[in-house]
């Protein structure tokens, strides 16, 4: 079979491969107008199942598939039945769930919209670091208790973000974008990172520490680093422990990565915060006594891209297909050797 190349004029054949509900979010009509002005787009409805006839039907034309939250695996079988596909762009952030090893055995080029993804999550972090600071959540609580304002001039001098000591555990692409959206303000940053040097870190205008310092010193720490085997309970009890009091711990990326038992009872005890945009399991058992607990905010895994945030996920997509299309490549790949790094 030949198969045309990625270069000008090259007009690809895709079909778009992910659950329908992230195919409703993500792909409204202005942007499958704008995937069809770029290639030959499939018709609805979206590739949820890979193995009926329509698929394997639509999979054996495709040079490129758009793939989204639900993509099934695009296991060895599924390549089988797609011969002609070498790209994959995808609409979100992690391909862990439907990229395999026979994708990278294929040599198939894999894009992620991780970089626009990691942008609401960052947001979403300094927002809960400069609330937390000024301790907003509890003294609104405590204001609608009383009806009244109180001697602010009696506010304690750990209250508010001049001076404060904001560590960040992985400088991931949100670890790096939280890093880029702390610069305007009055903060010291640190940052822990096994994999950056010293020169990495000053590039990103901040002071590389261990980990023991990181906690040990920071007002605030916020978790960016993907879970990975070498990561689970990476935030130990002792870890925790030597937070200083009224500190804050946000975490946005995977609960597992944190001890959440060390946690709980740091926080029932009122000796730190918590932010939680995720948890292990994902929601707490009802009965989990962090529900009730006035120093924890728990967030039902908001922080990544939601509503209106999807139409950045889509933009990325379209904008790198038509730069594979063009001959160009993907600005933002995905690399096999660098997968076992990502969350």
């Amino acid at each position: 079979m030949t198969v045309s190349a990625p270069g000008p004029g090259f007009r690809p054949r895709a079909a778009a491969a992910m659950s329908r509900d992230a195919a409703e979010a993500v792909l409204d009509p202005d942007t499958l107008d704008a995937f069809r002005a770029l290639c030959d787009l499939a018709p609805l409805p979206v590739l949820d199942d890979l193995t009926t006839p329509r698929a394997r039907s639509l999979l054996a034309d495709a040079d490129l598939l758009i793939t989204g939250w639900g993509c099934p695996p695009l296991d060895a079988g599924v390549l089988r039945a797609a011969p002609r596909l070498r790209a994959v762009v995808h609409t979100a952030g992690s391909v862990r769930g439907h990229v395999t090893d026979a994708c990278w055995e294929r040599g198939i080029e894999v894009s992620s919209a991780a970089a626009a993804n990691a942008l609401p999550v960052a947001e979403y972090t300094l927002g809960m670091i400069l609330l937390t600071g000024k301790r907003v959540l509890e003294r609104a609580r405590d204001y609608r208790a009383t009806r009244r304002r109180g001697n602010w001039l009696r506010t304690p001098r750990t209250v508010g973000n001049h001076g404060r000591t904001v560590g960040i555990l992985s400088a991931s692409l949100i670890g790096r974008r939280v890093v880029e959206l702390l610069r305007p303000h009055d903060v010291e940053v640190l940052l822990h990172d096994p994999y950056l040097t010293d020169a990495d870190a000053a590039g990103l205008g901040v002071r590389r520490v261990g980990l023991d310092e990181l906690f040990a010193r920071c007002d605030t720490v916020s978790v960016h680093t993907p879970l990975l085997p070498a990561t689970r309970g990476l935030v130990s009890r002792a870890l925790i422990e030597s937070m200083p009091s009224d500190a804050v711990l946000i975490n946005t990326s995977r609960g597992a990565i944190v001890d959440q038992d060390a946690l709980t009872d740091a926080v029932l005890a009122g000796r730190i915060r918590a932010v939680l945009d995720v948890t292990d399991p994902e929601v707490l058992p009802p009965d989990h006594p962090l529900w009730e607990c006035e120093n924890a905010l728990i967030t039902p895994h908001l922080a990544g891209s939601e509503g209106n945030e999807w139409r950045r996920l889509a933009g990325h997509a379209l904008a790198e297909t038509a730069r594979w299309a063009s001959g160009a490549g993907f600005l933002h790949p995905v690399r096999r050797e660098r997968l076992a790094f990502l969350a």
